[in-house]
């Protein structure tokens, strides 16, 4: 099964001017850094931050005269609860959504915002999914969040957007969890340009979708927490593995650390604030896994800009450390006054700029007189943090680590 290009089309028509078609943006600073001709899809901008409102609303406007007064019913932590949840409210109907416990309250906020009436149920996903199902028999019509032809037709108007806005597309990069994106995407780009090369982008924890590729059946993964939560799905859609397996040219996993690195480049070099799922197809060229000849053009699809500002904080640190941008440093220093002071002037001396500054003095095997500093310190990259680590040592202070 290919999703038909006139259904893709279809689902345009009928979302016209209740969803917002997302720019493509080209990015001079990506496209120096990688050699090709770099374009961001940013559907971070999209309503409810997110692609998804894009298949929910296709799927309630079609689904419409079918559903009985109790509404929609769907599971999620996030995007899908959200997107499902504004569409439900614009076309006239309920939307009850199934979040697991664990979910985050920035989330659950915002789909009450967007009209939902949440129930927290279940330590996964799955077993969200499993009561959401069970209301099925109470009347409630269930939205699945990417196994469903009508959600990969309405994600799909994604792919017609890219070609209309860039005709001579070498190649897409695509964020994959479920495979609804991806599925919707391909079908769409192969059917108007099949040259255009197809690839998919998953966190490394949870590799779902290339193992599915590579033993040709849909298999379950055992995945960890990543970054880019939005695309740890254990297991592959079925009707999505059909498409994906015909259209996607390859799989590329991107781990944890670049993709901090690329939420962090995103935000610095674009003012683009994307959630880790959205940031892998940037990651996949940080990794190198990916060339193209000189001046090609390649899409980046951005697929969601929800990220808890907690989280944030904690991808952005790590980011800057995986840059070089932000340093740790160990020194044993003589425990007596001016000590401190002097290893300050060195750091301070190369225009480096100390965050955070820690002492243990209750180190086994530690001499009674010399204490541990550690300094954070931020630094313009690892050239600039070798000059300070070489200077300290020159001046004779020892350093641990």
């Amino acid at each position: 099964m290919v999703v038909a290009l006139n259904d893709i089309r279809q689902a345009a028509r009928l979302l016209q001017g209740r969803i917002l078609r997302t720019p493509l943006v080209y990015s001079p600073t990506f496209s120096r850094l990688f050699g090709a001709e770099v374009y961001l899809k940013l559907e971070n901008l999209q309503k409810t931050g997110s692609f998804k409102i894009r298949g929910a609303s296709y799927k309630i406007l079609r689904q419409r005269d079918a559903i009985g007064p109790q509404g929609v019913v769907a599971a999620s932590a996030g995007n899908h609860a959200q997107g499902v949840a504004l569409a439900a409210r614009n076309a006239g109907v309920p939307a009850f959504i199934v979040m697991p416990e664990w979910a985050s309250l920035t989330k659950q906020e915002a789909t009450r915002s967007y009209g939902g009436t949440i129930l927290l149920h279940g330590k996964t996903l799955g077993e969200s999914l499993e009561k959401a199902r069970e209301l099925m028999t109470q009347g409630y019509t269930f939205i699945h969040p990417y196994d469903d032809p009508d959600i990969i037709t309405g994600q799909g108007t994604i792919g017609l957007e890219i070609v209309e806005d860039c005709p001579d597309v070498h190649a897409v990069l695509v964020p994959i969890g479920g495979g609804g994106l991806m599925a919707g995407i391909a079908s769409a780009v192969k059917a108007l340009r099949p040259e255009t090369e197809l690839i998919g982008v998953q966190a490394a924890v949870c590799p779902s979708a290339l193992q599915a590729l590579q033993e040709g059946r849909v298999v379950r993964v055992e995945g960890a927490q990543s970054i880019a939560d939005g695309i740890t799905v254990k297991e592959l859609g079925r009707l999505t593995f059909e498409i994906l397996s015909r259209t996607v040219s390859r799989i590329v996993l991107v781990d944890e650390e670049h993709i901090a690195e690329a939420v962090l480049l995103l935000l610095e070099r674009k003012k683009v604030l994307a959630e880790g799922a959205g940031a892998v197809p940037l990651g996949a060229l940080l990794m190198g896994e990916t060339q193209w000849p000189a001046g090609a053009k390649i899409v980046l699809v951005v697929s969601g800009g929800n990220v808890d500002s907690p989280l944030l904080g904690r991808i952005l640190t790590k980011g800057l450390v995986k840059g070089g941008r932000v340093t740790r440093l160990t020194v044993e220093l003589p425990d007596v006054p001016g000590s401190l002071a002097g290893l300050l002037a060195i750091v301070a001396s190369h225009g480096a700029n100390v965050l955070h500054i820690s002492h243990n003095r209750h180190v086994p095997h530690l001499p009674i007189h010399v204490t541990l500093v550690t300094l954070e310190v931020e630094t313009r990259g690892f050239a600039h943090a070798d000059d300070i680590l070489s200077a300290l040592k020159a001046s004779g202070h020892k350093v641990v680590s």
